[in-house]
């Protein structure tokens, strides 16, 4: 992706079913599980660069000793300091404990056992040393980019079946809403971030289950010391987060454990945020990508389970294993842009469905070539194409095989064998690929701020000199188009220097063309190429009355509920051809500041062919304007009055004004 958008976050939990002393007989590590986390973690680091944290819940700590524990860094190499810190830590309390240790053994003169190797010591003094551990990696999609808003996010109480910890790759589009039933409550929400009010949701209901069942307790005169157990064993968390979760709008993938060890992972009823989960006598682990889970546990794709929409799966704290549903399913809208570009490319699944979105675009390729394959130089930018561009290729080469196959059974019909124009048949008009654009320092161009990002670009990207001819169409693969900035200010500008005929930008995925709401950072229309475009034509074509009656539909759309609304932007793209917007952005991106006179075109993937491609299913809004959930045409439409009035941010964040 040229045009960088910040990731889907990722999460990560291991839940361990045994104590760890099992671990460190079996494994000779007491900290299996904190490995296995990291290593979770560190195969979905492309899901987060603002910044991660990780969280601890122990089982069972006797009354007075902490049982949860988290750390946060939003610093630029996050994973590796939180996981230094962690283990320094570690390190320490060894170093402490084995120096009392080996003294005592000395005047007892019998040998010690080191801390390293002693779970029930680990466990008591070691803060990550418990049986319940969670994991974040973060891209921002509301809120700040500090510390204090990484997950996991934490409410503490000196109960532990009220205590919480929660932390999740998700986004809500009515957090305004959410906050004003607290507020209704009596409640005094301070952040108005979506990651506060779920947790803050999720623990006012947990308090009136803990509460109900507190005064029951105490009520039939149960001892005081027992009624702690006993409300752990009581806790019905699945209907708590039925009750929390009755009027959230969104894309959500929820993980959280409350204090006593009950661990909870929901997922949204419309499957719009991955999660998967891996399911042992030793452990059940969770990730956002099964890939991940694979690679760690070294298991088989059927090993893993998917977890189901609108279901949340709790692990209780004497380990009973349950996955039921919290609210009623609705049609699988699953992200397009975790197999389009977000997820790592080595799960089976993924890696087919982007060689299929590659191939998709073969007709449009040769169409705009004319079918001249022999002045066609084929490449990809940025490498995360990389997969796109060998099916791709693959397409290329079935369509030449196909033409030489059909022109040679047409002489063998018609006994015509012609070993000259056999051999010209055969040998021309193949497809060629080049390593064109490709990074010479090791750097990574998707920072999160904007400032800079372009010249990074610049600096980060060179070419290889002296493969394309001044007659070559030079294509390039890429796996979307958001802003189309980098393109013009960076990409094509060094594409240029190959002094190509023409240079065919191809985009795996279709125009982006409405804001995310469920999770992704693509949210400001005014951004959007495909959207600058459509409001360049309307302009050109003295249709500017459309522009000024859609804001004026916004407003009243936005009126009504949000179950009445639909999208009025859609409206701002009626008038055109795909291949019209297509044309206006190449028009829009081709850099003025060169030399070169070639010219740019830019194809895009069609819906119905990215459709075909990520089957079964997959939500489209952002192409389409198709929202899954009522919120999203609230938003579609409240971005629109903020680009009209002129306003920056997203809408999701803001309230609106009317």
């Amino acid at each position: 992706m040229s045009d960088p958008i910040r990731h889907e976050c990722g999460i990560a939990a291991v839940r361990l079913l045994k104590p760890l002393g099992y671990y460190e007989h079996k494994y000779g590590n007491a900290l299996w599980g904190l490995d296995r986390l990291h290593a979770l973690m560190i195969k979905q680091r492309n899901r987060g660069q603002d910044g991660m944290g990780v969280g601890c819940c122990k089982l069972d700590m006797p009354p007075g000793l902490p049982y949860m524990f988290r750390v946060r860094s939003s610093k630029n190499d996050s994973l590796e300091e939180v996981f230094g810190e962690v283990m320094d830590d570690f390190k320490d309390v060894a170093r402490k404990a084995n120096k009392e240790r080996k003294q005592i053994a000395l005047e007892r003169n019998k040998e010690y056992v080191k801390f390293e190797h002693d779970p029930d010591a680990i466990k008591e003094h070691f803060e990550f040393g418990g049986e319940v551990l969670m994991g974040h990696l973060r891209y921002g999609t509301s809120g700040g980019f500090g510390k204090a808003s990484c997950h996991p996010y934490l409410r503490r109480s000196n109960w532990p079946t009220r205590s919480l910890m929660v932390m999740g790759n998700f986004n809500m589009t009515n957090t305004r809403e959410l906050n004003d039933v607290m507020r209704r409550r009596g409640q005094h929400p301070v952040v108005d971030t979506d990651t506060q009010t779920v947790l803050e949701e999720i623990g006012f209901h947990l308090d009136e289950a803990h509460n109900r069942l507190y005064h029951e307790l105490r009520d039939d005169g149960m001892d005081g010391l027992a009624i702690p157990a006993e409300i752990s064993k009581r806790m019905d968390v699945t209907q708590i987060i039925r009750d929390s979760a009755a009027i959230w709008d969104g894309g959500y993938a929820i993980a959280g454990v409350i204090g006593n060890g009950d661990m909870f992972v929901m997922r949204d009823p419309n499957a719009i945020r991955p999660c998967f989960y891996l399911q042992t006598d030793e452990f059940i682990a969770f990730a956002s990508e099964r890939a991940a889970l694979r690679t760690v546990f070294e298991v088989r794709e059927e090993d893993t389970q998917v977890m189901p929409a609108a279901h949340v799966a709790v692990v209780k704290s004497d380990g009973r294993f349950s996955v039921e549903p919290f609210t009623q399913v609705r049609p699988p809208t699953p992200c397009a842009f975790e197999r389009i570009y977000f997820s790592r490319g080595n799960g089976a699944t993924i890696y087919t469905q982007r060689k299929a979105l590659g191939e998709a675009l073969v007709p449009q390729l040769l169409d705009a070539v004319g079918n001249d394959l022999e002045n066609t130089v084929v490449s990809f930018v940025p490498n995360t194409a990389e997969t796109a561009f060998y099916g791709f290729m693959d397409g290329l080469r079935k369509s030449r095989r196909f033409e030489v196959k059909k022109a040679l059974m047409e002489m063998l019909a018609s006994g015509k064998l012609d070993e000259s124009k056999v051999d010209d048949l055969i040998l021309r008009n193949w497809p060629r690929s080049e390593k064109i654009a490709h990074k010479d320092i090791k750097s990574r161009t998707f920072i999160s701020q904007e400032e800079g990002r372009d010249a990074l670009v610049s600096s980060v990207y060179d070419i290889t000199y002296e493969v394309v001819k001044p007659t070559d169409n030079l294509v390039v693969l890429d796996d979307s188009i958001v802003r189309g900035t980098t393109l013009k200010q960076s990409i094509l500008r060094i594409l240029a220097r190959t002094n190509p005929k023409r240079i065919i930008v191809v985009s795996t995925a279709p125009q982006i063309r409405y804001p995310d709401c469920y999770g992704i950072d693509m949210s400001e229309l005014g951004k959007f190429i495909a959207f600058q475009a459509a409001i360049a034509l309307l302009k050109d074509r003295n249709r500017r009355d459309l522009i000024d009656q859609t804001y004026e539909n916004c407003l009243a759309e936005l009126k009504k509920p949000a179950t009445q609304q639909r999208n009025v932007v859609q409206d701002i793209y009626a008038p055109f051809t795909a291949e019209e917007i297509s044309a206006k952005v190449a028009e829009l991106v081709r850099p003025q500041t060169t030399a070169w006179k070639g010219e740019v075109h830019v194809i895009y993937q069609t819906i119905p062919d990215m459709r075909r491609a990520l089957e079964p299913h997959c939500g489209d809004w952002y192409f389409s304007g198709d929202y899954p959930t009522p919120g999203g045409h609230v938003v579609a439409n409240e971005a629109f009055i903020r680009y009209y009035r002129g306003k920056t941010g997203r809408a999701y964040d803001m309230l609106f004004e009317p």
